[in-house]
């Protein structure tokens, strides 16, 4: 199985890929759009700013790439959020996959959030045996809110997505890779559907 994680100067690839090593695969780091094209399984990690990611993911060509992509994609974190329609951190137009549009924590909750949460209401293969109020690891100022496409929900002064799912393509706005075991499961199980 080839599987690529999407390089383009905005993810935490490297802890990604040791944890793609721990269940027994090998993970190429490619921006090449032909690489990635032929990947069986994509993940597409983000850490940062939400504008200047997706400067960097339309200089390279990937913002047309990647929501015409065919095979199972994992947006993380970020990248996630660059897959709804748009973003409030920076005013930023996102990829349009998920039809959610991510906003800011209010200032009644510390931002951002950063530690360990419960995800529940889990509805996707993405969770097959995993039990409800896991805990998962988060850092992030921004949310998508619930919407017809979330399949996990967490709650920090409100409930908002935790995952998102629309045909091929899956997000987790927490981190699986620095999630323990649970987050393993989670992305063997998305390496494995």
């Amino acid at each position: 199985m080839k599987i690529v994680i999407i390089n383009y100067g905005a993810g935490n690839i490297q802890s990604i890929k040791f944890a793609i090593k721990r269940l027994g695969y090998e993970a190429v780091l490619s921006h090449d759009i032909e690489e990635i094209k032929s990947a069986d399984k994509v993940i597409f990690p983000g850490v940062g700013e939400a504008s200047s990611a997706m400067s960097k993911l339309r200089a390279s060509g990937l913002d047309k790439l990647i929501p015409n992509l065919k095979q199972p994609v994992l947006g993380i974190c970020l990248g996630m959020q660059l897959m709804c329609h748009s973003s409030e951190e920076g005013d930023t137009k996102g990829l349009g996959i998920f039809d959610v549009d991510v906003i800011k924590f209010t200032n009644e909750v510390k931002v951002p959030q950063i530690g360990w949460n419960q995800i529940a209401n889990l509805k996707s293969e993405l969770f097959k045996n995993i039990e409800e109020k896991e805990h998962i690891y988060l850092v992030h100022s921004f949310y998508a809110p619930l919407c017809k496409e979330t399949i996990a929900e967490s709650e920090y002064g409100i409930k908002y997505s935790a995952a998102l799912a629309k045909n091929n393509f899956y997000g987790t706005q927490f981190h699986p890779e620095k999630s323990s075991e649970v987050g393993e499961a989670i992305l063997k199980n998305f390496l494995e559907s």
